[in-house]
């Protein structure tokens, strides 16, 4: 039978983390509900001048906001997994051999050389540096283990942000303008170029960690207060991007090279968050205001857009998902610039994978649209790993079966 390796990093329980750091600290409390999944920060369609007038619109109430300090030390996990989502892993691959766990903790390269599994599923997002993505499947490399999805230099490039849309440029393929600051001495040069609106995000961070909607800047001493206070709390360089005003998507991409195919489209409704909150898929849209009795109404899925619109987001997603070497699966984020073009924000070869229905995970959610359900994307996934590598699963079912039927439902969504 097949042995898995399944190497993952699993949250701290409440009762293992300490309280709120003060202000400007970063530990974690434990509190917030599901913040596992990797969905993209969101900017609705409207006019700057709208924009700038909702800022004046009464806030959500305190209490449905993060203060500063809970912010910053509630996301230090955001990107780990929580036991019921390495649980359904676990399950899903239990299918296909014999599954054994190995989380991504300081003795993992000793175990996972005594294991020896004939494959690792890999959905450790890793803790320390900015190439964490990339420590096991580097791991794994260096004992010749097979293991599931994108490499390590293609783990580490998506994780910077920068470098992923220089390469991205390079290829001809849109991304915003943006610029790169080191210290809050460098913006003025940095940004001078850019125009206002500018969004800021921390340079190596998912889960919508450090993002807020104090990270729109509408004005240049706006610019200043937040590109510091990202330098100041993050400890690392601060990306600096135009704006676009057009609509969010994001896509799910399973397979690889021709054979890889877009599962449907996730539009972004950001008329469901609360009253005077901005368009943008923030830390507090996604892991305060969107709680299990009472879910935002966030993804549309499919889209409804034209099948000429979703022909040119497949088209950019699949030219990203490619020159960045990613493999099996990735999410891509896409926004509409003010001519209606796509444009790619951020890829993550490392996606977000809640089992549950009613959470708002976009890989699963855009699979079930597919008529792919949630055991069956992690079989493809491993599936598609095996086929690379030559790893013969025995008694699995037949490689991409959900996944094949994805191209006729995707353009289900089309208007």
């Amino acid at each position: 039978m097949t042995q898995i390796g399944l190497a993952y990093n699993q949250k701290p329980e409440p009762t293992e983390l300490a309280s709120p750091a003060s202000e400007g600290g970063r530990q974690e409390d434990g509190e917030l509900p599901r913040p596992d999944e990797e969905p993209p920060s969101k900017q609705v369609h409207r006019s700057i001048p709208d924009l700038i007038a909702r800022r004046g619109e009464e806030s959500p109430s305190k209490k449905d906001r993060l203060s500063i300090s809970a912010l910053v030390a509630r996301d230090e996990f955001a990107e780990w997994d929580s036991p019921t989502t390495i649980a359904a892993v676990e399950s899903a691959l239990s299918r296909l051999g014999k599954v054994v766990r190995l989380e991504a903790k300081e003795d993992f390269p000793e175990r996972l050389r005594q294991t020896r599994p004939d494959i690792v599923f890999n959905i450790a997002e890793g803790f320390y540096g900015v190439n964490r993505e990339a420590h096991v499947p580097a791991i794994c490399e260096f004992y010749g283990i097979p293991y599931t999805g994108s490499d390590p230099f293609t783990l580490s490039l998506c994780l910077d942000k920068a470098r992923t849309k220089e390469t991205l440029t390079f290829h001809g393929i849109p991304t915003p303008r943006f610029a790169v600051v080191e210290k809050i001495e460098d913006l003025k040069g940095a940004a001078d170029g850019l125009n206002l609106p500018l969004f800021v995000k921390p340079l190596h961070e998912g889960s919508s960690k450090g993002i807020t909607d104090s990270n729109l800047c509408f004005d240049r001493n706006h610019l200043i207060r937040q590109t510091e206070f990202l330098l100041e709390n993050y400890k690392q360089s601060v990306l600096v991007e135009e704006y676009l005003p057009g609509k969010e998507f994001t896509c799910a991409v399973l397979g690889n090279g021709s054979e890889a195919t877009v599962l449907p489209i996730v539009g972004m409704n950001f008329e469901s968050l609360p009253k005077g909150a901005l368009p943008i898929y923030s830390f507090d849209a996604k892991f305060v205001w969107d709680r299990p009795e009472n879910p935002l109404d966030i993804f549309q899925c499919p889209a409804r857009i034209t099948r000429e619109l979703q022909a040119s987001i497949e088209r950019v997603t699949l030219d990203a998902f490619r020159v960045l070497g990613c493999r099996d699966w990735a999410r891509i984020d896409v926004r509409l610039d003010a001519f209606g073009n796509p444009n790619v924000l951020e890829v993550n070869p490392l996606p977000g994978i809640l089992p549950d229905p009613a959470d708002n995970s976009c890989l699963p959610k855009a699979a079930r649209a597919a008529g792919i359900g949630y055991e069956e994307l992690i079989q493809n996934c491993l599936k598609y790993a095996a086929a690379r590598q030559g790893v013969d699963l025995g008694r699995s079912l037949s490689l991409g079966s959900g996944a094949q039927s994805a191209p006729a439902l995707a353009a289900s969504g089309s208007a």
